[in-house]
């Protein structure tokens, strides 16, 4: 899948408030790094996991369903097998009348649950890190020794 920049950095900026469908608490797992690191940027997030309930991740209370979240979110970011996400995106639809954004992690697809989406309205981003993304269009890569092609006087 290809995704302008233009895209992906209207979906990065406008994001306030996301719910981490598939957090882990191990601090090795991807959707444990990728948390920290969208809080850490001021992101507020709704961690889901009905392992976890109940538990706090990132001052956040971990809830077991979409279904349970209170209040509005603009985006889901889905850490699940591919096959799990039309469940995912269906829930995240009927629940959540502010959605703007379902975004599916690196190694994730699901082709119906994203024509599900897009047919409402909402952005969908497959196969992609918004980490990962975020460093790369806001010149934070280049720490890492990456030549991002995005000046910045950040140090």
């Amino acid at each position: 899948m290809s995704y302008s920049d233009a895209f992906l950095r209207k979906i990065l900026k406008r994001m306030k408030r996301v719910a981490i469908v598939g957090i882990s608490d191990n601090p090795v797992r991807a959707s444990y790094f990728v948390a920290r690191y969208l809080s850490l940027r001021g992101i507020e997030l709704v961690p889901v996991n009905p392992k976890l309930a109940g538990q706090s991740l990132f001052g956040a209370k971990v809830v077991g369903s979409i279904a349970e979240i209170e209040g509005s979110v603009d985006m889901i970011d889905i850490f699940r097998r591919s096959d799990a996400v039309p469940a995912i995106v269906d829930e995240a639809l009927e629940h959540l009348p502010d959605l703007q954004t379902v975004w599916m992690q690196i190694g994730v697809e699901n082709a119906e649950a994203a024509a599900t989406a897009e047919a409402k309205g909402i952005d969908v981003v497959q196969n992609r890190c918004p980490k990962i993304e975020y460093q790369r269009l806001f010149g934070e890569l280049r720490m890492g020794g990456f030549a991002t092609g995005v000046i910045s006087s950040k140090l």
